[in-house]
């Protein structure tokens, strides 16, 4: 079952994304460490297609390997 938007946007608030606003129901995030944003658009109580979760979850994936330490 696909996630919501508001659960996507719940997941950013936490890793450190920030939201600016779009046209519409589309809002942009960006976060300091990654260098290209990511445009999430509907309303927060509709179905995420799925290549949104994926870009979701690669995205918070990148920003785990750069968290963790180097040895």
């Amino acid at each position: 079952m696909p996630r919501k938007i508001r659960e996507l946007k719940s997941l950013w608030l936490k890793a450190g994304f920030t939201c600016k606003p779009a046209k519409g129901s589309h809002t942009k995030w960006v976060h300091p460490q990654l260098p290209k944003s990511i445009i999430i658009a509907g309303k927060d109580d509709s179905d995420a297609r799925a290549y949104l979760e994926q870009q979701v979850d690669e995205a918070l994936a990148t920003l785990k390997k750069l968290e963790e330490p180097e040895e």
